[in-house]
């Protein structure tokens, strides 16, 4: 799967949001947020949105299912510094059988400081490709 979507900078455009408090340790010697740090948040958003739309991470681990990052964009539009309370938005963007793509907009102040893609595929217990889940398909055929 090749990352082809270009997220919206419209905070509108996502049905879910998450908002983090940006820690000492995520910073760097600038005193800015490091690069390698906005991964971990785009993830806790993705957990927290599969609980709130009930089915909880833990759901798909119990039913031997894992979703692999196969690639991830990250473009950063304005710095975020210690103690910094961001809100990451997110959507369900796309899905085919096996993979489905999520779009993210990290915002500050309700100003875009960074948006993201990031393309799963679903896996079995085994890490072998399966099909994703009926109801992940059905909500991005309808987003």
């Amino acid at each position: 799967m090749r990352i082809d979507l270009e997220p919206s900078t419209d905070a509108e455009s996502y049905p879910f949001s998450h908002r983090i408090r940006v820690r000492f340790a995520e910073t760097d010697a600038m005193g800015i947020v490091h690069h390698s740090r906005y991964l971990p948040y785009l993830e806790e958003a993705r957990v927290a949105y599969l609980r709130h739309i009930g089915h909880p991470y833990s759901e798909w681990r119990e039913n031997g299912l894992d979703s692999a990052v196969l690639e991830a964009y990250v473009r950063y539009l304005r710095p975020l510094r210690f103690d910094d309370e961001i809100d990451v938005h997110l959507a369900l963007a796309r899905a085919t059988r096996t993979t489905f793509l999520m779009a993210y907009l990290v915002t500050l102040d309700g100003v875009a400081a960074a948006t993201a893609v990031t393309a799963h595929g679903m896996v079995n217990a085994e890490g072998r490709p399966t099909r994703l889940a009926p109801w992940l398909v059905e909500m991005a055929t309808n987003s």
